[in-house]
């Protein structure tokens, strides 16, 4: 693992609930507030696409613009605080084994990878996809679905101003954790991307921990 522990450093045991995420798949649960969420990237070098959206107001949500305008940096690692779009506090990076989340570069979609990659491209799945599967199950469509977090996804930023996408820098094992600050509904798209390496070319499952909050 790297070395950006931060606390808590929690044992995975003790977590109140353990899910298991295959490769290409989508995902959601509820996280409470005072709660922490841990994403595991079980085998490495895997982008995990993540939204956030108040638990009791789905038209709240995640804002990746304003969570770079509060924090000042391009990247999400320990000590970011996730911002929603009416400038509430949604989460907070407490523990980080990685060092590099981008939350400029979105999510991909059939669209997206047959202009990048070619028409023999356009029926693969993509996380867009994934993401209005899953946010319909909660009764949205896909005008909820925002610009996002990619956890672990490795997107440097060019002198030219210009992002690239190069390989992951996450090792087997290697996890982000984050505190609820509000009731928030979690939904995440397990990558399916194979044409950039944001995934290693190999896409691969994630295990998703919630831990209860401190008492007292």
């Amino acid at each position: 693992m790297s070395k950006f522990f931060a606390t808590p450093v929690r044992d995975a045991s003790t977590a109140v609930a353990d899910y298991f995420v295959p490769a290409n798949a989508p995902f959601s649960c509820l996280v409470k507030k005072g709660e922490s969420v841990r994403i595991v990237d079980l085998e490495g070098q895997q982008a995990v696409d993540t939204l956030f959206y108040r638990a009791d107001d789905f038209s709240e949500r995640y804002s990746s613009q304003d969570t770079l305008r509060v924090q000042g940096s391009a990247y999400v690692s320990t000590g970011t605080k996730l911002i929603s779009s009416e400038g509430n506090l949604m989460l907070t990076v407490t523990a980080d084994t990685c060092g590099r989340h981008d939350t400029s570069a979105g999510a991909c979609s059939c669209e997206a990878n047959t202009v990048r990659f070619g028409h023999q491209v356009k029926y693969l799945h993509a996380c867009r996809e994934n993401f209005v599967i899953e946010v319909m199950k909660h009764g949205m469509s896909k005008r909820d679905v925002v610009p996002n977090i990619n956890f672990f996804m490795n997107v440097p930023v060019e002198p030219s101003g210009e992002l690239a996408i190069v390989d992951g820098i996450s090792g087997p094992g290697d996890y982000v954790e984050l505190k609820a600050e509000m009731d928030v509904l979690l939904v995440i798209s397990n990558c399916p991307q194979i044409n950039n390496p944001c995934n290693g070319f190999n896409p691969t499952p994630i295990q998703v921990l919630v831990f209860a909050g401190e008492e007292g």
